[in-house]
């Protein structure tokens, strides 16, 4: 069998890889190791728990690409083999008897990805589906024979030529969707796992339907939808029940106020649904996702999480009827489980381990975890400890030296408690003053937490680069952060720009104040609410000898309608034409740009529809107006988070350039 070739070339090269890193002598992180470290998420159990499948996403530098692969390990750490081979592959799923591993992959690529099924007993993978809209998501029916898939323009031919495109609804853009036509909509399909016939669930074309989700014994399905007559602009989720056949008709079950990310689940008795709910459409940028219940027969809705006070996200039902989930708290997140019966909630994982994507089945659990040292791998969960199943970083950090992480807290101006890390570079000598930066963390609905990640808004990987430069780095869990309970991540709500920077400039006094940081050489810098908040706190304070502003905005009434946020415009801050005082408020860097002095790089990426590259556009001409040095970086083909390889590196040199100039080539 090709699998147990490729099992003995990958030990091979494994082994000789973790020798030569054994006989190397210590080097510092570099942009270049972009290319080394990958990342991995979405584990899945097997039925019988004898194995977990995962996604590895790693950097291609001839095709200079980030491309998805998935692997298997047995439940014991051994047997590690790579399933699928050069074309890109993610999103796997075991059949209920744990014979077949489906994926989703693009074969050839730029094609939409269809699902591809894999007889683990031997065999080439077959291709299940023909679909020519992209499929957001899929699951099994519990007897093996059918899938549920929902995608968009399942039914539709590929338009040859460029149409014009018809905009109707309140939402109408994303990021990396783009603009959102009818088109764009979503539908559930079922398709006959042997023959692979496809036929249609969901019909009405007007609105969107995800997240589906079978019934132990397959007679239902439940999914999200929201059929009201424009659903956009109520910020909630209509919970669906409906027949696996084609014409039957959805009732619905219940209505909560949407999460960051749904998540249905029915109990093993098949009489409740498990589910996530939000907050009202004021605090949309700022939703702790909390758990909850809904029983079947009368659709009322049981809070189960509410007593943490934390956001929860990743559920996943046990066996047992209990619910394991992570937890986002004071700079970590943990795997908690909670009894669906009695309430009860137990802490599952390590302090020392951050989690960052779990999974469970058969009794066993695991997580994708990190820390301030270790890059992401996957951990079994057992008794409170966890056990390494995977070494996929451990050859690229072998002879790495990396900064070392502390956790501090400080009292901001008002005097709330805050929180944050303090990152010092690799050659750190106790009472010597170093230059510093301040890295703010994106979101705000997020927090600077203990990890070592090359993938999405972390911004842990571009703190040790700093460190390895021979920086202070500094990292705060401003209030609108998660980590800490609802009204310290509420409490910014349409009041941006003001506690946040306190919170910032407080951290900042606190380093001074301890001798670490040297006061005459600080730089600041994020990317998304953390490029914003640079944009505020250049405007308010003229301390920072250079800024970065990655995928920022300062004129906020600018990105009225021109990012993907129309619910929490009108919903948090309203209209413009309405609340002209608050818009020009929360966009005072833009229009007090003649208060920032600090040489300021901006960037970002030419698609994104998450905080468009125009509000970079503006607050660059206005310095470059003033006559105070910027830069700008356009990034072609980028979305909001970058997936480019070599522009990832790029962006990590031009960062390390961009201070050496001003923290420290500057008398």
């Amino acid at each position: 069998m090709q699998h147990r070739a490729l099992l003995c070339c990958v030990a091979l090269c494994l082994g000789a890889s973790f020798a030569a890193a054994a006989n190397a002598e210590p080097r510092l992180l570099s942009p270049d190791d972009y290319y080394q470290l990958v990342d991995l998420t979405d584990p899945q159990v097997a039925p019988d728990g004898s194995q977990v499948a995962y996604v590895v996403t790693e950097s291609d530098r001839t095709a200079d690409a980030r491309k998805d692969s998935i692997w298997v390990v047995a439940w014991d750490g051994s047997q590690r083999r790579r399933l699928t081979g050069a074309d890109s592959a993610n999103t796997p799923r075991f059949s209920p008897d744990g014979r077949y591993l489906s994926f989703l992959s693009e074969r050839p690529a730029d094609s939409p990805a269809q699902i591809w099924v894999l007889d683990l007993h031997g065999g080439e993978a077959r291709q299940l589906t023909h679909t020519n809209g992209d499929i957001s998501s899929y699951a099994w029916s519990p007897d093996g024979k059918r899938m549920v898939v929902v995608t968009a323009k399942g039914d539709q031919p590929a338009a040859k030529t460029p149409q014009p495109m018809v905009i109707q609804d309140y939402h109408f853009k994303a990021d990396e969707e783009g603009y959102l036509t009818a088109a764009n909509h979503r539908h559930l399909y079922l398709v006959d796992v042997e023959s692979g016939a496809q036929s249609t669930l969901t019909t009405a074309a007007e609105y969107d339907d995800s997240g589906a989700a079978w019934s132990p014994d397959g007679t239902l399905l439940a999914y999200v939808s929201n059929h009201d007559k424009e659903p956009d602009r109520t910020g909630s989720d209509e919970i669906y029940l409906i027949e696996p056949r084609e014409g039957a008709t959805p009732r619905k079950l219940a209505t909560v106020y949407s999460p960051n990310s749904q998540h249905l689940a029915f109990s093993a008795d098949g009489k409740s649904l498990s589910l996530l709910q939000g907050r009202e459409p004021k605090y949309n940028a700022y939703i702790a996702d909390r758990l909850a219940v809904v029983t079947l027969s009368d659709g009322s809705v049981r809070p189960l999480s509410d007593k943490l006070d934390q956001q929860v996200s990743s559920p996943t039902l046990n066996a047992d009827g209990s619910i394991d989930f992570m937890v986002e708290d004071g700079g970590f997140a943990y795997v908690s489980r909670i009894d669906m019966g009695t309430g009860k909630i137990e802490r599952r994982s390590p302090q020392n381990l951050t989690a960052l994507h779990i999974a469970s089945g058969k009794g066993h659990s695991v997580m994708v975890g990190t820390t301030d040292s270790v890059a992401p791998e996957l951990f079994a969960i057992e008794d409170g400890a966890a056990r390494r199943l995977t070494t996929q970083n451990e050859a690229a950090l072998a002879d790495i030296k990396l900064g070392s992480v502390e956790d501090i807290h400080f009292k901001s101006r008002d005097g709330t408690q805050i929180q944050g890390q303090l990152l010092k570079p690799p050659s750190y000598v106790a009472g010597h003053r170093y230059p510093t930066i301040l890295w703010i963390h994106g979101g705000p609905n997020g927090q600077d937490q203990h990890e070592l990640i090359n993938s999405g808004y972390s911004p842990s990987l571009e703190r040790q680069l700093f460190a390895a430069q021979g920086y202070v780095v500094l990292g705060v869990n401003y209030r609108g952060s998660t980590g800490r309970g609802k009204a310290f991540q509420e409490s910014i709500q349409a009041d941006w720009g003001h506690k946040e920077v306190e919170d910032l400039l407080a951290g900042v006094d606190y380093v001074v104040a301890k001798g670490i940081a040297d006061p005459a050489k600080l730089g600041i810098g994020g990317w998304s609410y953390g490029g914003i908040l640079t944009d505020y706190t250049i405007a308010s304070d003229t301390r920072f000898k250079a800024a970065i502003s990655g995928a920022g905005s300062g004129d906020q009434s600018g990105m009225y309608g021109l990012d993907q946020y129309a619910l929490q415009w009108n919903s948090e801050i309203g209209a413009p034409w309405k609340n002209t005082a608050l818009y020009l408020k929360i966009s005072y860097p833009f229009f007090h740009a003649d208060r920032i002095h600090t040489p300021t790089l901006f960037m970002g990426g030419d698609k994104d529809f998450n905080v468009p590259i125009a509000g970079s556009e503006q607050m660059y001409f206005a310095l470059r107006t003033l006559r105070v040095p910027a830069e700008l970086v356009v990034y072609p083909g980028e979305f909001h988070v970058f997936t480019r390889p070599s522009f990832l590196k790029d962006r990590a040199e031009r960062y390390i350039a961009w201070y050496a100039k001003y923290l420290k080539d500057a008398s």
